[in-house]
């Protein structure tokens, strides 16, 4: 049975989960969620996930939301981007975590601002106070990946494919690769990995749509 995952090409969440499917090998398709025309907010749309936030998968019975436990969810039934050792499981886990909290809601909040409202509305104080606190955060990325192939272990894990979520999106959102020598090098590892596609491939959905 194929897997579904309600995504738009827009979102980084979206992007974590997809992927996990991408690289995964499982049998999967996109479901576009009209996330900018209110879909989300719609009674039936809550009816299947009652957060009105994307992604969520349909695996036959199975209806899960939030990007981080679809990747276990993936890591459950396939044996793949856990970590080798319940060490690694443990670090996996605290980088997903660490990038929920600290990087991928603060670059969608930010990038979201800067892109996708209406100019005269972007709210320019939040913006820079945004920005301040991710340059925090890609500096502690890039600190870690320094020596580094992989955030945690010797392959790909749901810590690089939860980090990654929002990386690789051309809006700007006070992010350059090339600032970020480490996370720059990572990304490039990442993006040559069989299978992999950018997100705006991946998923259906793009700010071109609505232009």
């Amino acid at each position: 049975m194929t897997i579904k995952l309600h995504c738009f090409g827009e979102s980084g969440n979206s992007y974590k989960a997809a992927l996990a499917l991408q690289l995964s090998g499982l049998d999967w398709a996109p479901e576009k969620v009209d996330f900018f025309g209110g879909e989300s907010r719609s009674d039936n749309y809550r009816a299947m996930n009652p957060m009105g936030e994307a992604p969520v998968l349909v695996d036959g019975d199975v209806t899960i939301s939030q990007s981080g436990v679809i990747q276990q969810y993936i890591t459950d039934k396939t044996g793949k981007f856990g970590g080798a050792t319940q060490a690694e499981t443990y670090e996996v886990l605290r980088w997903v975590l660490w990038d929920n909290h600290k990087l991928s809601s603060q670059a969608g909040m930010t990038r979201f601002l800067m892109n996708f409202l209406p100019e005269d509305k972007r709210p320019q104080e939040v913006i820079g106070f945004m920005t301040g606190r991710l340059k925090a955060a890609y500096d502690t990325l890039n600190t870690h990946l320094d020596g580094r192939d992989w955030i945690v272990g010797d392959g790909i894990t749901n810590a690089d494919l939860s980090c990654c979520g929002y990386l690789y999106y051309p809006e700007p959102f006070g992010f350059d690769r090339a600032d970020w020598p480490h996370i720059d090098v990572w990304l490039a590892r990442l993006s040559e990995t069989p299978g992999w596609k950018h997100p705006y491939d991946l998923m259906p959905g793009h700010p071109d749509d609505r232009a």
